[in-house]
């Protein structure tokens, strides 16, 4: 039997960019999906989001919610996840938009003791405020289209969209946890839950997926590429600074041998 999968995609207080990427989640193939947004505290607009595609999508889509007190991303993603008993957690940013084979293409790549980092494709400000305005279903374009995009300078790269079967070059950098992001991580549940989650003592934007990462190469599951095969389009939006007091707590994990988070999903099971 196939696994059952959970996208668990984070969110906060921008409707019009999560209408996007659930318009490409919903166009998934995979037959066991369920979707669950985590919502940092957003306001009422992204419940209405959430509502309307629940009356329009076959797979289970379900809205976990928490009060704004913050970027908390670690603890509603904990919490999201702690809601799912399915096998294989994907984990999503809510400004990045998924093409329809994604997740069925990271089934494709999950292996036991194994998780899968993916890579981006970045849009400009400018299309990104044209996609957003005009609706425009970018999840459905053609390799063509992207080609054309590239050309007009409406993104950073168009390669991450081809698909390369790279056999043991996934392997090749199995304990390197730097560049994994959690808006496009692939692992399984079993093996979130045995490291405790994310550690939700980083509160701030950055480096809570790192500690995540690290900790899981530490259990010995190691890093798999998903370069060529599973790219997400991220939405354009200005960047955070990282608090100081999050470097340092990933320079404290670092110097320990820490497997599992201190504050972890296990509040919520």
């Amino acid at each position: 039997m196939l696994p059952s999968v959970c996208v668990v995609v984070t969110t906060y207080n921008w409707p019009e960019a999560l209408d996007r990427v659930l318009g490409g989640l919903c166009t998934q193939r995979y037959p066991r999906l369920e979707i669950i947004v985590a919502d940092d505290g957003s306001k009422e607009q992204t419940a209405k989001v959430v509502a309307r595609w629940q009356a329009r999508t076959k797979h289970p889509l379900k809205h976990c919610w928490q009060p704004d007190k913050g970027f908390r991303a670690a603890m509603i993603r904990n919490k999201a996840a702690a809601m799912t008993q399915q096998d294989y957690l994907i984990f999503l940013d809510g400004d990045c938009v998924v093409l329809p084979g994604f997740v069925e293409n990271h089934l494709r790549l999950a292996k036991k003791n194994w998780f899968v980092a993916g890579n981006r494709i970045l849009l400009t400000a400018a299309f990104t405020e044209k996609v957003l305005a005009q609706n425009v279903a970018i999840e459905q374009w053609s390799l063509g289209q992207w080609l054309a995009a590239r050309w007009q300078r409406y993104c950073n790269r168009w390669f991450p969209l081809v698909h390369l079967p790279l056999g043991p070059l996934r392997q090749i950098m199995p304990y390197r946890w730097q560049g994994v992001k959690t808006c496009n991580l692939g692992l399984w549940r079993e093996d979130f839950v045995r490291v405790n989650g994310l550690d939700e003592q980083y509160v701030g934007w950055g480096f809570e997926d790192s500690d995540l990462v690290i900790r899981l190469q530490r259990a010995k599951i190691g890093r798999l590429l998903g370069k060529q095969a599973v790219a997400v389009i991220h939405l354009w939006h200005p960047c955070a600074q990282t608090g100081k007091e999050n470097i340092k707590r990933l320079q404290q994990t670092m110097q320990k041998n820490t497997i599992k988070a201190e504050k972890g999903i296990d509040q919520y099971l």
